[in-house]
């Protein structure tokens, strides 16, 4: 944009318009796709003080400086880098704040590829890894220990959907020196600003609903002032960059995520109603709905919900599980989500070493695409009868 107006307009406005002056780039209202490995310098004097905006492609290109931009527009931050994955936007800032000796405290509801890099890379680091309660507030307080560096969140929670007391985490974490990381995927930074409410670093797969169209994989990770230069530098070390043509797929799948999330949230939220009143569910977790245990909280601090959910069939296993999945004709089986399209995959649990709580049956993700909601509905009938029959 060509002034700072972020904090005056809209969202939709915002995303928009953010990121990039047309009139930097002779007037066309896209940045250019920058291919970059070697930037020239003008002499060697520049070169050896490296100062200059752009070094090498590693470092940053046009390209991923619109979308950087772009998402600390969104979030309120003071950088953002951009990386292959959303995975790799869960390592990298873990390796950039952790070290060996070092405690990190980790939701145990998370993402399970985040378990699996905690349990496997982070340990054989030598950092002790602990996982806590997604109902724990301020109690985490009672976890912290003296080499406590990091707490990651995530909320709602992966597969259950639990909310956390973020601010009430972020408090403890702090005033013990430790900072605090969010993977804020679900939500993304139209619905929840971590940073407003105490987070250090937000975290996204931006393969989700900001690239939406199930055809890139990228993430962004955003930094406080305070943990920008540290994120940065590690970032520029692990050489863990991404490519111009992903980068900017995203960018522009950035400019109708606000129409498009609004058409996922109120389609689940229609599907998530209508399904409490159906024969074989016996629990739809949703933290938008006022059934939900955590509905207070959702409430109280997120502003919007997306696309994704889960259910509980009201018995059976995993047969049961299988059959739901096996009739579905219009929801694919797939991972991932955030895409055009319904996606149904079953849930496993056995990961969990606190969270453990007993459910009445197996357990089903729906992610809601941008289908017509009947057409969702029957597909779902279909599920649910075949479930019963199995």
């Amino acid at each position: 944009m060509a002034n700072d107006d972020s904090g005056k307009i809209g969202i939709n406005t915002l995303l928009a318009h953010s990121g990039n002056n047309p009139h930097d780039y002779f007037g066309f209202v896209n940045p250019p796709v920058v291919h970059a490995s070697t930037v020239l310098f003008r002499n060697a004097a520049s070169m050896a003080a490296r100062s200059q905006k752009y070094t090498y492609g590693t470092r940053g290109t046009p390209t991923t400086d619109a979308l950087a931009q772009a998402i600390d527009a969104l979030e309120g931050s003071a950088g953002t880098i951009v990386v292959p994955s959303g995975l790799a936007a869960v390592t990298v800032p873990l390796l950039a704040f952790l070290s060996a000796g070092d405690h990190v405290l980790i939701v145990d509801s998370v993402y399970h590829p985040t378990r699996n890099f905690a349990d496997t890379m982070l340990k054989r680091l030598a950092v002790e890894v602990e996982y806590y309660d997604p109902h724990i507030g301020a109690g985490i307080a009672a976890l912290i220990k003296p080499n406590t560096k990091v707490v990651f969140t995530e909320s709602p929670a992966s597969n259950t959907f639990e909310v956390q007391d973020i601010p009430a985490i972020a408090k403890a974490a702090h005033d013990a020196g430790a900072i605090v990381m969010m993977d804020n995927t679900w939500a993304t930074p139209l619905y929840f600003r971590p940073l407003d409410h105490g987070v250090d670093i937000s975290i996204h797969a931006a393969t989700k609903y900001p690239a939406g169209h199930s055809d890139v994989l990228l993430g962004t990770v955003s930094a406080n002032e305070g943990c920008w230069k540290q994120l940065y530098e590690s970032f520029c070390t692990l050489g863990c960059c991404s490519g111009p043509d992903d980068v900017y797929q995203v960018l522009r799948g950035l400019r109708t995520m606000g129409v498009r999330l609004d058409h996922h949230q109120r389609s689940a939220l229609d599907i998530a109603g209508w399904l409490e009143g159906q024969e074989g569910v016996a629990r739809v977790l949703h933290p938008a709905l006022p059934s939900h245990p955590d509905h207070g909280l959702w409430k109280r601090d997120f502003c919007g919900s997306s696309g994704i959910f889960s259910i509980v069939l009201a018995g059976g296993g995993q047969a049961q599980q299988h059959a739901f999945l096996d009739a579905l004709r219009i929801f694919g089986l797939g991972y991932s989500w955030g895409g055009y399209e319904s996606l149904a995959v079953p849930v496993w649990l056995g990961d969990r070493v606190v969270a453990t709580a007993r459910y009445e049956g197996p357990l089903i993700r729906l992610q809601i695409g941008l289908e017509d909601v009947e057409d969702l509905k029957t597909d779902i009938r279909r599920g649910l009868a075949a479930a019963a029959a199995a």
